[in-house]
This record gives structure tokens, sequence and C-alpha cells, in this order.
């Protein structure tokens, strides 16, 4: 009698993008390898982003692509073409993956300045707690994933220059010719005229967060964080949760102030309070130095005063103009692109992810990140497919001492009203012109109130 093959199922997060596996499980939610996603209880939440199981879907991964002929190179070629994707986040990544799911022969190539190993950037603003590593990190390198997908991988190299009537790319391993182009380059972090490059960190990618690991290692060390937005609020945690000393620091009286109402963002001060983490609010950095023995000194217009070992940056992120507006494309806070096709100003060349906007408003969060992949795929082989409704995503912040979930997109000039108040939830929800926007819940997790 021969056994059945177990075939083992994946669910995707519809949130943050995490992939449950049967065949793993999750251990440290109590999990063991094998579980079925059936037989997990409802009450478990995703241990990214902490959304319910009601939050995700069938996953069905691309299947393995048969090998190059044997003897096959996949060094750059200036001949051939076929599709060019700049850009190996997430992002771009997606794209070569919905290319794939629907030929498996089109030529492509994917330039990238980085190594192009893949990682989930979302797990950045969490890893020091959980005592990751680099290698940990990394789900599949670059290497197996091109070979996976028979994808031309030119890694550490940048893409200076496009020539849209040409349909070339210039690279720093010279021109490359293209039949359509896609833009995945994501955003860079912003950094305040005030803060010297040389003494700060920014955590936007695996390689800026490996080199602050290793600045963190060893001992308890004092961390300061410049911006109090959303991955600010959960770095500023996960190092508090590391045992590091937390100084958060922001412009706004409160912490998460352009995203809750203040009576929302005065609880996440309070939590952030009793964790050991300071918040130092309207604070505006006047001038860092650093010192031969390597601590850095912060100096605010308000006489603050602040030593510590290490600084991180988060004030957000902006798209890096540059190739766009050389090349002649749309730009408004990001590479313009139509709404329902993604294709930006110039015929042949799309764009995604964190790179782009709709009518002005930049696009930075991983949620569409799939749709948006799936659309531009369709388009460059001429498919039939749908086209792409941008929405807001949902907002869930991966804070383990405080839940915070937001639907909708708060207005400026919208009224916060309260549903439900209690020390354990608060419930809220946003009228603008008589209709609900936006609607907040923030509680304390079952966790913490067991504790």
């Amino acid at each position: 009698m021969s056994l059945a093959v177990v075939k083992w199922r994946q669910y995707l997060c519809r949130a943050c993008g995490l992939i449950y596996d049967e065949q793993e499980g999750d251990p440290d939610s109590g999990l063991p390898p094998g579980t079925r996603f059936e037989d997990i209880p409802d009450d478990w939440v995703c241990p990214l982003c902490g959304v319910v199981k009601a939050d995700f879907e069938p996953y069905a991964p691309q299947s393995e692509a048969p090998p190059p002929p044997s003897g096959a190179t996949m060094q750059a070629s200036t001949h051939r073409r076929g599709v060019i994707v700049v850009g190996a986040g997430i992002a771009g990544w997606s794209v070569v993956e919905a290319l794939r799911k629907l030929d498996a022969d089109v030529p492509i190539t994917l330039v990238t300045a980085c190594a192009g190993d893949r990682y989930h950037k979302p797990e950045l603003s969490i890893a020091l707690s959980r005592k990751l590593d680099p290698a940990a990190l990394v789900r599949e390198s670059a290497a197996e994933s091109s070979r996976r997908l028979r994808v031309r991988l030119l890694s550490g190299t940048y893409a200076i220059g496009i020539a849209p009537g040409l349909r070339q790319l210039r690279t720093t391993r010279g021109t490359l010719r293209y039949t359509d182009l896609v833009l995945a380059q994501g955003a860079k972090p912003y950094l305040p005229d005030e803060v010297p490059p040389a003494l700060c960190w920014r955590v936007n990618d695996l390689a800026g967060w490996s080199g602050l690991q290793a600045g963190l290692a060893g001992a308890a060390r004092r961390v300061a964080i410049i911006g109090a937005g959303m991955v600010g609020c959960e770095l500023a945690e996960d190092f508090a949760r590391a045992g590091h000393q937390v100084s958060l620091l922001d412009v706004a009286a409160l912490p998460l102030a352009q995203l809750l109402p203040p009576q929302a963002a005065e609880r996440m001060r309070a939590s952030f309070q009793s964790q050991g983490i300071a918040f130092y609010g309207q604070t505006r950095i006047s001038h860092i130095a650093g010192s031969a023995q390597g601590i850095k000194e912060i100096r605010g217009a308000d006489g603050l005063s602040l030593s510590c070992d290490q600084i991180v940056v988060a004030t957000g992120l902006h798209t890096e103009s540059r190739l766009a507006r050389g090349a002649g494309l749309a730009f408004d806070r990001g590479i313009a692109v139509d709404a329902a096709t993604l294709r930006t100003s110039a015929e042949h060349i799309y764009a995604l992810g964190d790179c782009i906007s709709i009518a002005g408003t930049p696009c930075r969060f991983i949620e569409p990140l799939a749709r948006q992949a799936a659309v531009i795929a369709a388009q460059l082989l001429g498919l039939a497919g749908p086209q792409y409704e941008h929405r807001p995503p949902v907002i869930r912040l991966k804070t383990k001492s405080l839940s915070v979930v937001l639907h909708g997109q708060p207005c400026a000039n919208g009224q916060w009203l309260v549903l439900e108040d209690s020390p354990e939830v608060l419930r809220m929800h946003q009228l603008y012109q008589d209709k609900i926007v936006a609607a907040l819940d923030m509680s304390v997790p079952r966790q913490r109130l067991a504790a």
C-alpha cells in the first residue's frame, strides 16, 4: 500500500505579504510544522503585521521554470530585446513572477544596483528583537531566483539614462535595448539638511539594516531615531525589545501625528513611555556632531542635548527624479503613471511601487504590488486583463504593545468621532462631507493583557 503524497499549501497575508506555509507552520505562535490552514484557530494573527486568519488568501507560487539550455549564458547582451526591469525589490521581482506566470519564454533582464537577493522588506522593522541576521532574512538568493525564473540578472548595475525613442537603457555595464521597460526603482529615505549622512543609518533596504545590526551587536546601545512615523515607531519598539535604550524625536508634538488623531497618538506616546522609550516631540534638530570615540551628539533648536551611540533617520521617502526627468517622463512627487494601466507618459515604459504617483499621490505600500505587477504583465504581453484600481491599503502598525489598524484615507479637514473608548480599546471613525473616510481600531493585544 502506497502512502498518498502530502501536498502542503501556502497562504498569503493580504496586508503585508507574509506567506504561511503549512509545512513550516508557525512554531513561535504555537503552530507546529504541518499545521493545516483550516486547523489554525480563528484568533491566530499574522506574526508580522498582526492581521487575523481571515485576512489570508491561498497563494500559488510560481512553479519551477525549466533551466536554461546547457551552456547558455546569462551575460549582458546589447542586441537582445525583451522586457527590462529596473530594480530588484519586491516590486521588480513581482513583475518578473507575473510575467513568467503568463509567458515562459519572453526574455527578461533585471537591472539592479544591489545584489538582488529576495527578502521581505517589512520584516526589517521587527528583525532585531527576533534576533534575525541578514542571512535569515533572505528568502531566496538573486542567483536562485534568476535561475528559477530564467532571468538575465545584472546586479551591481546602475541605470543612468533612458532614450524612449530608441528604446534604450544606458547602464554602468553598457547600453541595453528593450521592447518594454519597467521602472521599479523604489524610493530613497529623505535626509534632512541638518543630518550628516556619515553619522546616521537609513533602514530602507537589507544592506542598510545589516550595517545597523552590526553596529548594535554585542551590548546595549543608546539609539536615537529621528522621525516618529510608521517606520520610526516600529523601529523604536523593536530596538527597545532588543534591549537598547531608545530616544524617538519628531517635529510634531506626538508620534504618528500625520496619521492618527491626537487622542490615539497620545496612547501611542504613553505606550512608548511604558516601554522606556523616551519621546521628544516638537524637536527640530539644529546640529549633529560625532566624536573620535564614536559618540554622536544631537542638539535641538529648543535646547535639547542628547548623546547616543547610533542615529537612525526615518523621516519619510522621496523618489529620485533624475532618471525619469532625464527621459522626459512626467513626474509629480513620483513617476506619474496612468491610473488604470500604470504606463508612464512614454510608450513602452511602465512603473510600479514606491517610485510612482497616481494623481500626484505616491504609492508606498506593499499590498498593491501584486495587483500592479499583474496589470503590467498583461499590458506588456498584449493580453486582456483587469485594469488597476487603486484603493487605500489597510494600515497595520507592527507594534506588539499596541495594535493599530487604520482603514481608509484620513484627510486633514475630516472630523474624528469616538465610537468606543476604554483602557483596552479605542475605536474611532472620521467623517468628511458626511461620509466615513477612515476608521481606526487601537487595542492592547491579548497577550499583553494576560501578562
